[in-house]
């Protein structure tokens, strides 16, 4: 178990007696503390905001699996940077994590060669004039 999920949970728990535990805590877990963002739901550590409350994550491995599933799974179908950061946000929190998941997406293999520049430049736009359909 990560450091901070262990400290979260052992002060969100009601019987803690030990309030100079939260400066063991990482900085930004610190701050989300402190304005009260966590609470523990049978053993699950979640992270509230104005409009949602998701599970917070501390473990690598899953944050991976995580962001793989959103962005390169069969029902993600390998989504824009935009919608991959949609899906994640809406099932977990971590920090950091919205450049985790920029950096996933600006690295996928597959999408670099399928969005790949052709080397094509755009072509002038040019006005199309208006012809009269009745020849006044």
């Amino acid at each position: 178990m990560d450091k901070n999920c262990h400290i979260l949970c052992q002060l969100l728990m009601k019987d803690c007696k030990d309030p100079s535990l939260s400066s063991k805590l990482d900085e930004i877990w610190k701050k989300a503390y402190d304005e009260g963002r966590f609470h523990l739901l049978v053993g699950i550590i979640y992270h509230r905001t104005k409009h949602t409350c998701v599970m917070a994550l501390t473990d690598r491995t899953l944050i991976n699996t995580l962001v793989h599933e959103c962005h390169d799974s069969v029902t993600a179908g390998h989504l824009s940077e935009d919608r991959t950061l949609e899906r994640v946000k809406t099932c977990s929190w971590w920090p950091n994590w919205k450049g985790n998941v920029a950096e996933y997406c600006q690295t996928c293999e597959r999408c670099q060669k399928a969005n790949r520049d052709s080397g094509k430049k755009f072509g002038m736009m040019i006005p199309i004039k208006e012809q009269n359909p009745l020849g006044k």
